[in-house]
């Protein structure tokens, strides 16, 4: 199952990164700061780290179970200090001075931390007993 979610996410998180650089898709809002769908900010940094990690989170599904698992632990985690770092810096912050961010953004890195997480620690030890 933690193969599969990784293959998924790999799928999700590349198609994401790539959409954040189409003309259409992403558009400027007031600030003149691009935002995907119309919801959450984006940046060059930003879609290129959805487009590494879909690499990463792609070549981990393929591997199989035991590296998806170890990817969804340490990606959790990441994800869990970015999502803190979004509530830091707030709406139209910059999180590490390169990642646009949002309360969309943010309230979605805390469901992608949960999420990871719970594939990460949970779901190999449900999947066991």
């Amino acid at each position: 199952m933690v193969k599969t979610f990784a293959i998924l996410y790999g799928i999700v998180f590349l198609a994401i990164g790539i959409l954040g650089f189409v003309p259409g898709v992403s558009v400027p809002d007031a600030n003149g700061m691009p935002m995907l769908l119309n919801i959450f900010m984006v940046n060059t940094n930003h879609s290129i780290v959805h487009i590494v990690s879909g690499v990463v989170f792609l070549l981990c599904g393929f591997a199989g179970s035991g590296a998806s698992s170890t990817f969804f632990k340490i990606f959790g985690l990441v994800y869990a200090l970015v999502a803190i770092m979004g509530f830091v810096v707030g709406n139209g912050g910059m999180i590490f001075g390169l990642i646009s961010n949002n309360t969309a953004d943010t309230w979605l890195h805390v469901v992608l931390a949960v999420t990871m997480l719970w594939l990460g620690f949970g779901a190999s030890k449900t999947a066991a007993a």
